[in-house]
């Protein structure tokens, strides 16, 4: 359930910076290897906590995801169609639910955060700004 929210993040992130000037395949945490793009992993270190983990105890402790959301594979454990498509949906709401940003003054969900995110980035880059990471204050 990790492996896959994690990845959920990573592609959200990715949506994100495509929307910027930003060159997804220039990371700063993650150094560009086999893999094709590392920004969108190095920007998702700061989301994870609040958009993956959160949500796998939420989706345990509500009882939306349970021993028998997974099919034993012979490759390993999957998740049945029916809690693929749960998941994608409580994550779907969980980026669309909002908080109030204190340089802002309003609320603005999570994807508007992300995308915040690599707009910073950006005005680090181009120095206009110099880059203070996302951190949770409530």
């Amino acid at each position: 359930m990790i492996s896959f929210l994690n990845t959920l993040v990573y592609t959200t992130v990715l949506s994100m910076i495509y929307r910027t000037h930003l060159d997804p395949r220039i990371g700063f945490l993650h150094t560009s290897n086999f893999r094709k793009f590392s920004l969108n992993l190095d920007i998702a270190e700061v989301f994870k906590p609040l958009l993956v983990d959160r949500l796998i105890f939420s989706l345990v402790n509500r009882g939306e995801i349970k021993r028998n959301s997974f099919d034993s594979k012979v490759q390993g454990i999957v998740f049945k169609d029916k809690a693929v498509k749960k998941v994608i949906e409580r994550f779907d709401e969980r980026l669309k639910t909002t908080v109030m940003n204190k340089d802002l003054k309003r609320e603005v969900s999570y994807k508007r955060l992300i995308l915040m995110e690599c707009y910073k980035l950006e005005k680090h880059m181009m120095g206009e700004k110099n880059y203070e990471p996302f951190s949770m204050w409530w």
